[in-house]
């Protein structure tokens, strides 16, 4: 009976190697050291994002943005944590490193933009359905993935970059107490890290993101909590109100507590929009 369970043993032992290094998260440049800043300009700087795959995924992948007020980043409790939640879902989480803005509004979107377009050109590759390819976003990174889902593209069919020639729409949007507007109820700090201290009204309005959703806007989940002093809960309920208007498929999950970061990502209302976040989206996916 011993020699017979040795070859198992050894079996089951070389397979969770394979598992453990196929399951490894693979970090990735989008731009190769040179990052538009807008249409026509460009520096010498990067954007990665690391990509952690499911084990015997569902094709769905997310674009993770962390929060940080467009100052810094999240990544931890905002980004890679996300992102392991999800694998246990069978789910392709890509948390995004964008640059911060410093007053360059584009910068940021310029490179949610390319995640998304980067997944949906691996999208084979990496066992995705290139129509759920969704984008989730925190705080400030709520505000980009709202402003990845409102400002999109459908791809240049003639461009040489093939990642270039996918769509950049988001298929949804999961925004967890989220900025959304650069009007009076906006987080100050991310809006001046954005835009810059005194941005025109051009500005201001092109980046309310509420003031941006149309028809074609993707089926959005908000979560925030009604004692977030930060931002504001009226951000959540301006874009869900817009989305409703539009006939956008949305839900809004108000939260009866947990400030801004939900408690520290942690208790009972982190797991309320988890597990209807997740509710929401095999419900979506019917």
């Amino acid at each position: 009976m011993t020699r017979l369970l040795i070859p198992q043993l050894l079996i089951a032992l070389l397979f969770g190697i394979t598992s453990t290094l196929h399951a490894e998260p693979q970090r990735l440049t989008l731009w190769n050291n040179h990052a538009p800043v807008d249409g026509e300009k460009f520096e010498e700087a990067d954007t990665w994002i690391t990509v952690h795959r499911a084990e015997n995924g569902n094709g769905t992948a997310i674009v993770i943005c962390p929060g940080g007020g467009y100052g810094g980043l999240v990544t931890g409790g905002e980004g890679h944590g996300i992102a392991q939640w999800l694998n246990q879902h069978g789910i392709t989480g890509v948390v995004l490193e964008y640059r911060l803005p410093t007053g360059r509004p584009f910068v940021p979107l310029l490179d949610a933009q390319r995640a998304i377009r980067t997944v949906r050109a691996n999208a084979k590759d990496w066992d995705v359905d290139p129509t759920r390819v969704g984008i989730m976003g925190f705080s400030a990174g709520g505000h980009l993935a709202s402003t990845a889902g409102t400002h999109f593209d459908a791809g240049n069919a003639t461009a040489k970059d093939p990642v270039d020639r996918v769509g950049c729409r988001p298929d949804f949007m999961i925004l967890v107490y989220p900025v959304i507007t650069m009007d009076e109820t906006t987080h100050r700090g991310s809006r001046n890290n954005l835009l810059g201290a005194t941005p025109n009204e051009a500005l201001i309005e092109l980046f309310s993101n509420e003031k941006q959703v149309t028809t074609h806007t993707p089926p959005t989940f908000l979560a925030h909590a009604v004692d977030d002093k930060p931002v504001p809960i009226e951000n959540s309920r301006a874009f869900y109100k817009a989305l409703q208007t539009h006939n956008v498929p949305s839900k809004l999950l108000e939260l009866p507590s947990g400030g801004h970061g939900l408690n520290g990502y942690k208790g009972p209302m982190w797991d309320a929009w988890q597990e209807q976040s997740l509710a929401w989206l095999t419900e979506l996916h019917k």
